[in-house]
Parts: C-alpha cells; structure tokens; sequence
C-alpha cells in the first residue's frame, strides 16, 4: 500500500509539475502587443526586418511596396503607435494611430491590423490598407505642396504697388528633350529671349532629366511677337504661364521695392531654417528687407494616386499669405516722376514728399543711375538748393529779408576767390536785401555774412528742416550732414551748400516740406516704422517759416525759378542749385531745384548739368504739372 500510495503521489506531483509547465507556457509565449509595436516601429522607420508576415510575403517585398508607397510623401516621415491590442485566440487586434507633419499641421487617422498567431509567433498581413485605410493595391500616397502667396506691397490709400501679375516662364523641360540634344535647344531658346547663351547650355545640361530648366520668366504683356511665335518649335522648349509678384512696370521704383527671385548659394548658407533650395525671396531693396514679412506660408494637399493617376483627395493644409508691406508712396505721383525721368541721361532723381505728414509719395530714379538708390541714398552736395538752409541760419543770426546784404561779382576768403554762376544777371548785383540776393541766388551775399553765423549754428539749422539728423526709416535713407567746417574757406563755401555739405534729394525734399508746414519734417515710406522729430531739432517759429517761404516765393516771381510761375494750383516757392565737383580731372556740376506747392514738397537732382533751373528745372516742372 505504501509503495502504491508513494507512486500515486509521485503520479500527482508529475501531474502539476506538468500543469506547471503549460501555465508557465501560456505566461511566457508570444506577446501580440510587442507584434503590433514592431509593425509600428517598422511602419515609422520603413524597415520591416523586425516584422514577421504570413504566407509568402517577406520582409524585403513589404519593405519595398512600403517604400512606393510613401514615395511620393518626400521628406515627411509618419509617427506610427499601436494601441487597443485584443488578444482572441490565434487572432488579435490592433489600432495603428498615424500622424504625418503636413505643412506645419499633423495629419492624424487611424487604421486596424489582423495578427495571426502561427509557428509560435505573431504575424501581420501586409496591405497597403495598413498605411491609410482606403488604400487599394495599386493607390499610393502623394504630398503637393501649394506656395503661399507672397504679401502685396501696398502704397498711398492702399493701392496695390507689388502684386501678383501674369508672367510665362520660358524654359527647356529636359523631359522632352534628349541629353544628346538638350544644349542645342538651350542655345536656341537663348538667342531667341536674348541670354547668355553658352551660360544657359551649361545650365540645362548639368540638369536633371525630369527638370524644368527657366531660361527667362518675362510679363505676359511683354513677350515679344518672336517668341510666342517661334518657342514651341524648339525641342523641349516650354512656355508655362505663372503669376508672381511685380510691380506696374519693371523701372517702377525698382531700385528701392527690389526683386524677388530665386534664393542665392549665399541665403542658404545664412539662413538654412528659413530657405531651402528653390525657394523664392526677396533680393534687394523692401522685398529683400521685409522677407520675412512678406514671405507666405505654404500649404500642402495629400492625394491618393491610383495606378491611372487619378487623384483622391486625403488631406488639406490651406497655403497662408504673406503679410502686406504698406507703404506710402503713390501709384500716380511715382508714375508721373518716372515719366518726367524719362528723357534725362545722367543720374537722376526726383523725391516728392507730403508736408503735413513726412509721407515720401514718390522716390523715383532716372534710368542713368544704373539701379542704385539715389533718389534717398544719393550724397551730393547741394549747391545753392542749400541757401535755404543758411538763410534759416542768417534769420537766426538778426538778419531778416530785407536786410541788405552786399552781393558782389566776387570775394576772397583767406586767398580764396569765390564767384556767382557765369550768367548771373549784373543788374542784380550791389547793395540787395537778402530777399533778393536769395531769389538771384547770389553766392558772394551769403558768404559775405559767414561771420554772423557761429560755429554749430549751420547745423542747427539744418536739424530743424529734417537735414543732417539720421533717422531709421526702415530702408537705405541719407539724411544728408553738416560738418564743423574745417576752414574758413569752408566754412564760406558751406553757405553755399559746398564745403562739406552733402545732402540726398531725398533730404533736400524734406527741408523743402519742413519750410512748406511750418515744422520740421521726418520724411516716412514704411508705415509700420514709427517716426519723430529727434529732440535736437530746434522748432521753426511761425515768423521764420513764415520770412523762408516769402523769400522762396520771390525765386519764382522774379528769380531764377521763373519757368514755375505759371504752374496751375497754388503758390509755388522754390530754390535753384548747382554744386561744383571734379571727376576725371575735369571741373563739373551738379543740378539742382527744389519746391514745393500745396501739400507737395518735391526736389529734382541731377548729376550733370549746365544749371539748376535750365537741367532740373523743367524736370520739376513736369512733374508739377502733371499734379
């Protein structure tokens, strides 16, 4: 008995050991959560080696069906997460939640895997379902970005200045054309849009061959008859209508709006968080400065593509416009200074600024300038423009427009010999009051007078017409500067507006719109810049403003601003100017004439000229009219 008792104990405790066993087993056997983790891992990552497939699929076909799957996703990589796993049998069920970095916005959905228990191991099967639940066999994933819209430069009351404006871009499309023959048809498109040719060649040949190679982007109103005629007929050449950001015309205030265009080698490397390769920014002048600003926001849509290229929509990021870059300039008033540019052959330019408010209205540069910012970057000295300024001083120092002041036809200071201009009328000479001396625009009257105006005092005239006190405009602007004379032949020849004077016609305006209102101006072009009058300026008195625009009131009447006296509209003051220099060993001058009529300040510099009121004058004048 005892030994049939030991043997079924023996038999029991076999028993649970065994039982022991199965329970240890079923504790420790395949875990249908860490499946569905490695299918997410892999899902992420696009490396399948991990996950276990039923049936004949193998790791490295999933791999690659993944692969053509999100091809067309590009850069954009998922964040794939298993959860709610249901064990029931040989079965389980998981919840794979997807999220994709769309355009700065996620895309988020769900989709659901079966696990097959098999060979003591979890097993996926692989469809493309997996990826997005409405995937079929042959559908894929595609991501198209959508370009936000560059924000508008917007002028005076609003109006569009810089705008999206039809354009062709014309170009070679390598895929149409064979390597063998794509850099004949460069040369050809080339000469046809009038480019450097051999330039070009290189470029398309060194491209892609799916690529789109731009030759010239030209506006739709201005492709030459030619070229829409003849393009098409060039292998692989292309003609893709676009809308991109310009002004009215190319001149239109191009030196200071500037350019956008395709982001240089150097942006890239000074910026690689805010550009990639191929994008678009600003170059120069406002575009470049307020880039930012104005750069849009790109959107994007996910389609699922079938094996036809039918399109499903999945997914939608709306593109953002930039922010708008308000200005103060006017459509009109820089048209019409352009225009009255239009026939003047060396640099030039013409500032128009509003009185009652500093607001620049236009900023315009001649052709002669060669794309440099002269009309509120130039330096030049301003000749005799600048007697505005030293009458302000002389006003200051007693004198007043009838004080008589002598205007010789010369006088020396310390051996230097200083003369009116060659035609100066000699029945204007003697005894004057300063009224007239102002109006004939005698030099040797002004200089006459350097001992009543101490150091410092020219200056502090000059601040208090907006000239000589640097101000951040929010774009390249010259306020033009006064020195401490370091002679007194220069501090003679500073009343004159020489010496080391300089101004820029953009501060020659400003002084002119400081006389017209009575206070001193700060000119303004960016309206989100705040601007104010620097506390060092001293203020205009109402009677200086007041003897100032009486005086220049008496260059149109009787003086050498004459040629504006028959402008319609109300009383035009004005000063004339000419500043010598010497460039090449030669002895030139420059041309000058200011004014100001209405709310209208305006001055008009040209780099060579015979005079102020016979060079800039007209140009003035024009622009005047045109009002």
């Amino acid at each position: 008995m005892r030994s049939l008792v030991s043997t079924a104990a023996a038999l029991l405790l076999t028993a649970g050991a065994l039982a022991g066993c199965d329970a240890g087993d079923k504790a420790t056997g395949p875990d249908p959560d860490k499946a569905a983790d490695a299918l997410a891992s892999a899902l992420a990552s696009g490396s399948f080696a991990d996950v276990a497939f039923t049936g004949e699929q193998t790791s490295e076909q999933v791999t690659t069906d993944y692969a053509a799957v999100v091809e067309g996703m590009g850069d954009l990589t998922p964040t794939v997460t298993a959860g709610g796993v249901t064990e029931d049998g040989d079965k389980a069920t998981a919840t794979l939640a997807w999220v994709w970095p769309v355009a700065g916005d996620e895309w988020s959905y769900t989709t659901d895997v079966v696990l097959t228990k098999a060979d003591d191991e979890w097993q996926t099967t692989w469809a493309r379902s997996l990826v997005e639940p409405s995937l079929r066999k042959a559908t894929v994933l595609d991501a198209t970005p959508i370009a936000g819209a560059r924000g508008d430069i917007l002028g005076n009351r609003g109006t569009a200045l810089v705008t999206d404006r039809d354009v062709v871009r014309f170009g070679i499309d390598r895929g149409k054309v064979s390597k063998a023959r794509a850099g004949d048809s460069a040369r050809e498109l080339a000469r046809l849009v009038d480019i450097d040719a051999a330039a070009y060649a290189k470029r398309v040949e060194a491209s892609g061959e799916k690529a789109f190679v731009e030759a010239i982007t030209l506006r739709k109103e201005d492709v030459p008859p030619a070229v829409a005629q003849s393009y098409f007929r060039i292998k692989g050449a292309v003609g893709i209508p676009d809308r991109v950001p310009l002004p009215p015309s190319r001149e239109f205030a191009a030196p200071i709006l500037g350019t956008v265009g395709e982001v240089t080698a150097e942006m890239l490397k000074e910026h690689p968080d805010r550009y990639q390769a191929g994008d678009r920014a600003g170059l120069s002048g406002l575009q470049a400065r307020y880039d930012e600003q104005l750069q849009g926001v790109d959107g994007a849509v996910v389609n699922a593509v079938g094996s036809d290229g039918m399109e499903r929509e999945l997914y939608r990021v709306e593109p953002q416009q930039g922010q708008p870059l308000e200005l103060t300039m006017d459509l009109q008033r820089q048209t019409d200074a352009e225009a009255a540019l239009a026939g003047v052959g060396p640099a030039s330019a013409l500032v128009a600024v509003r009185p009652s408010d500093g607001a620049i209205l236009a900023a315009a540069n001649g052709a002669g300038t060669d794309g440099y910012n002269l009309a509120t970057y130039g330096q030049a000295a301003p000749g005799s423009t600048f007697k505005t300024v030293s009458s302000l001083a002389l006003l200051r120092a007693g004198l007043t427009p009838s004080t008589v002041v002598p205007c010789t036809s010369r006088i020396v200071v310390d051996g230097k010999p200083f003369e009116n201009y060659d035609d100066y009328p000699s029945g204007a000479l003697g005894n004057v009051p300063l009224s007239t001396a102002v109006a004939n625009s005698c030099n040797t009257a002004f200089i006459s007078q350097a001992g009543k105006v101490a150091d410092g005092d020219l200056a502090a005239a000059a601040a208090s017409l907006g000239l000589g006190i640097d101000h951040d405009l929010g774009f390249p602007a010259y306020f033009g500067e006064v020195p401490p004379p370091k002679s007194e032949t220069e501090a003679a020849a500073d009343l004159i507006g020489q010496g080391g004077v300089l101004a820029s016609p953009m501060a020659m305006a400003t002084v002119m719109a400081s006389i017209q209102s009575g206070k001193t101006v700060v000119p303004r072009l960016v309206r989100s810049v705040d601007v104010s009058v620097p506390s060092e300026a001293a203020p205009l008195t109402g009677g200086e403003a007041s003897a100032l625009k009486q005086m220049l009131r008496g260059v149109v009447t009787s003086g050498s601003g004459r040629g504006l006296l028959d402008v319609p509209g109300p009383p035009v003051i004005a000063k004339t100017g000419t500043a010598e220099f010497e460039r090449n060993g030669k002895k030139l001058t420059h041309a000058w004439m200011v004014a100001a009529q209405g709310d209208l300040a305006v001055a008009v510099y040209v780099d060579l000229g015979a005079s102020g009121s016979g060079t800039a004058g007209p140009v003035l004048e024009q622009f005047l009219r045109a009002g």
